[in-house]
């Protein structure tokens, strides 16, 4: 793959601190898997206390999907999420820099035979949310010999970029495609190979508002749209953590999807979503802004900042 002139950039001296940072994080991604939970634990009970803005982001989200939570229960899942965040983080660098020695044996890949029979039929979208746990559960997939384009948005830093980048490329063994691009996903998806894909961001282009938890949320319409187009089966899979490990559960490919209606297919997503996100409640990327796009006459759901 050629280097876009964004990532040629990263060299520019201007981004030197950034390579030191990257540099950093290197480091710190040879350190112990104990010792990288412990610190994880610790920066995500920081980042508690300090991050007040995004802990109310995390209250109101957790509030909003889950109404018959009690406030104290509520207030125990934001602690819960903030230190899986923290140790996201850490887990995020052990799966980039992490050998397969030392990380495979902690990696478990869950109903592999749905994934090569649905491969056996042609191209597949590997469908999930964006979970705390994200780049392990990419890793484990690759650790159990899966191949696929990892879907992304473009980093606007030049040096993260590149990194980022090269790092996913290397790991899943084929190259790193934008999302916003959509020649080159429908191609990949139509010569027989797999796609990893995120629908739950909030985009104002293409979304429809299909309940997610009972909220009415902006909904990627593209999922039917890129199956139909890349002749593609849906394969959905969930990340959970079990103890020190992290488990991946790949669910038999969809039937009849995608559906002649648009709307239908869009809460079918949301729906499998939901699954994934009750098997590991508190690694769901509450942090996030879910529901900042509001359909036509409900007032907004986040306090303004100040």
């Amino acid at each position: 793959m050629q280097p876009s002139r964004t990532s040629s950039s990263a060299f520019h001296p201007r981004y030197w601190p950034h390579w030191l940072l990257v540099g950093v994080l290197r480091a710190l991604a040879w350190l112990p898997l104990s010792a990288q939970r412990g610190l994880g634990r610790q920066l995500g009970r920081l980042s508690h206390r300090l991050l007040k803005r995004r802990r109310e982001i995390t209250r109101i989200n957790l509030s909003l999907c889950f109404p018959d939570k009690a406030p104290d229960e509520i207030d125990a899942l934001v602690r819960a999420h903030f230190v899986s965040v923290g140790i996201g983080f850490f887990e995020t660098l052990s799966a980039w820099w992490k050998p397969s020695r030392v990380l495979a044996p902690r990696l478990k890949v869950e109903g592999l035979e749905h994934l090569e029979a649905a491969k056996r039929e042609g191209g597949v979208i590997l469908l999930t949310g964006h979970f705390t746990t994200l780049e392990l559960a990419a890793r484990a997939l690759c650790e159990a010999g899966v191949t696929f384009h990892a879907m992304y948005r473009r980093h606007n830093d030049p040096v993260f970029e590149r990194v980022m980048q090269a790092l996913r490329s290397r790991h899943s063994g084929r190259p790193a495609l934008q999302r916003e691009q959509l020649r080159p996903l429908v191609r990949a998806l139509r010569q027989g190979e797999a796609i990893w894909y995120g629908p739950d961001q909030a985009l104002p282009q293409g979304t429809l508002f299909v309940d997610f938890f009972g909220v009415p949320t902006p909904t990627l319409s593209a999922t039917s749209k890129l199956a139909e187009y890349g002749r593609a089966r849906v394969v959905p899979f969930y990340p959970r953590r079990e103890g020190r490990n992290l488990v991946v559960r790949i669910e038999p490919a969809w039937e009849n999807f995608p559906s002649d209606d648009v709307a239908k297919d869009a809460r079918r997503v949301n729906a499998a979503l939901e699954e994934g996100v009750r098997m590991a409640l508190p690694d769901y990327f509450w942090i996030h802004r879910r529901f900042k796009i509001r359909p036509p006459g409900l007032p907004p759901v986040y306090p303004k900042r100040r």
